[in-house]
């Protein structure tokens, strides 16, 4: 059975090309359209392996997302990838303070997002 991955980015090409690059690789592949849809899934289900995640965005951005869902207890064992124009060292730190396990800055090559989830979700 593939490992499930959320995806959450405001921008509909954005998840359309990460879902291809994803399930390209063998994941199956949820998507929500900004912070507050992501943490809605996160906190509802319990089958995902990993989530692609961008920083900005309208509603509750990426980083705000993950502090509360680290709050919750359920950051724990789900590795996040923080896929973003970002680049800064100072939101870089911020996200690893509150869970994020990687950092790819866009535009990103789809190999190198499929073999980093895979790392992260042991889907060797």
């Amino acid at each position: 059975m593939p490992k499930k991955i959320l995806i959450i980015d405001d921008s509909a090409t954005v998840r359309q090309q990460v879902r291809t690059a994803l399930t390209n690789a063998g994941f199956e592949v949820v998507e929500a359209v900004d912070g507050l849809d992501g943490l809605k899934q996160i906190t509802d289900r319990n089958d995902f392996a990993g989530v692609v995640c961008d920083v900005n965005m309208p509603h509750l951005n990426g980083l705000e997302m993950l502090e509360r869902v680290k709050a919750s207890g359920k950051l724990e064992a789900l590795p996040v990838l923080m896929l973003t124009t970002e680049g800064q060292p100072a939101k870089v730190q911020k996200a690893k303070a509150v869970g994020a396990k990687g950092w790819l800055v866009k535009p990103f090559k789809s190999d190198v997002l499929a073999a980093t989830m895979r790392k992260l979700t042991g889907a060797v």
